[in-house]
């Protein structure tokens, strides 16, 4: 995904969602998919809402960063079929968690991100 300094720059040059989810093919199916209905049936209009804000104002960048996540997710499926490579990898993961910390991460958030006091 993009990082601080990219989702800074496109802001202050005024990005607009609608034009990046109309560049990438693969989410604007997802999109059309889920403003369709065809995830909600039995009411068609459940994530109205949630698709005009991805649209008009798209805080979070999600449109932004679902090439990166899509690309990636391809990634793991390829390892995630490769069996011992998966189990290493997984093991590794696992091994260098000790350095996430929640708080630790939502002040780096707060500065970096949100930029809010802590």
């Amino acid at each position: 995904g993009l990082t601080t300094e990219e989702v800074a720059e496109r802001r202050s040059n005024g990005y607009d969602p609608r034009s990046v989810i109309e560049a990438s093919p693969e989410l604007a199916q997802a999109v059309a998919a889920i403003s369709s209905g065809v995830f909600s049936p039995d009411d068609p209009e459940r994530y109205r809402d949630l698709m005009n804000g991805l649209y008009q104002s798209d805080w979070f960048m999600v449109a932004a960063d679902f090439d990166a996540y899509a690309a990636t997710q391809r990634d793991v499926d390829a390892v995630w079929r490769n069996s011992p490579d998966w189990y290493a990898k997984a093991i590794r993961n696992v091994a260098r968690v000790g350095w996430f910390s929640s708080d630790r991460t939502i002040r780096q958030y707060a500065k970096e991100i949100w930029n809010v006091p802590v």
